[in-house]
């Protein structure tokens, strides 16, 4: 088994691997414009042997557009297989953004019971700034058969988070800038964080120089004040930053982390759902 994290020099020296499948799973935000993928990117450059994952077409088709909502396992399974990811591979995730989307396929690899895979600390940008080898034709693997064993404590639904607010073993971490989180915009549809959440940015978690993950004795300090409940739930708008926060938390070692694929898009449209303003 993969550790979840590994380095751009260790990556460097598995290429060619029959068993590594590289994944690079980015989405370009366009402010205004809603999402899309970063296949134009991989295409022109991209780490020796990646294939690219569109998230959006990953995710699930019966839900709104960009909301990028766990699918089926049966979806998932099929659209993993046709990337060449099955039992018996390993599987390294990069984007080329903040992580946040490599930490989400991860996310979305564990849930549905596939456990050796790793994202890349520092994506696209560290495997650059290290000048390692860069590909500029198109990759594929031979299709796979994926078994999928859904973990059904991965992901919650409202619910679940509704019923978190007033159970003192449960605590939930809302991944989003901290001008959101103190309901300074509204974004969503009203402004402000599900009572009682502690806020770590997703953006915070990483250096802000190098995009790498911050050293583990770091990350554990910022998570320090819920690292110690019995269960965490991570959210963010609709899945995607909280991951990242729930991939940290894992890496720290917490037994039971979960994220709110709903998110504030899901939340906020419920009126009757409370929500809070200030830190």
């Amino acid at each position: 088994m993969m550790p979840p994290l590994v380095e751009a020099e260790w990556l460097a020296g598995q290429l060619g691997d029959p068993d590594l499948r590289i994944l690079d799973a980015t989405i370009q935000i366009i402010p205004g414009a809603g999402a899309r993928t970063g296949l134009a990117e991989w295409q022109r450059a991209h780490i020796p042997g990646s294939v690219f994952v569109d998230l959006i077409a990953l995710s699930d088709p019966a839900a709104p557009p960009f909301t990028l909502t766990m699918p089926p396992a049966a979806w998932f399974a099929e659209h993993m297989g046709r990337l060449g990811v099955g039992d018996g591979t390993r599987v390294v995730i990069y984007d080329a953004r903040e992580t946040m989307w490599a930490a989400r396929l991860w996310w979305m690899l564990r849930t549905f019971g596939f456990d050796n895979a790793a994202v890349l600390n520092g994506g696209w940008r560290t495997w650059q700034r290290e000048q390692l080898p860069v590909c500029e034709q198109p990759c594929s693997y031979p299709p796979a058969t994926l078994t999928v064993d859904p973990r059904g404590n991965a992901v919650v639904g409202k619910a679940q988070v509704v019923a978190a607010i007033d159970d003192p073993d449960v605590r939930r971490v809302n991944a989003l800038g901290r001008r959101p989180h103190r309901g300074e915009g509204n974004e969503y549809g009203r402004p402000g964080h599900i009572p009682g959440s502690y806020n770590v940015t997703a953006w915070e978690i990483l250096d802000r120089e190098t995009q790498r993950f911050k050293s583990l004795p770091e990350l554990r300090e910022q998570f320090r004040p819920v690292f110690d409940a019995k269960r965490i739930i991570t959210y963010c708008g609709s899945g995607i930053a909280c991951s990242s926060d729930a991939f940290v938390l894992h890496l720290l070692g917490h037994p039971d982390v979960a994220i709110y694929d709903g998110g504030l898009l899901e939340w906020c449209a419920d009126p009757a759902l409370p929500l809070t303003m200030g830190a």
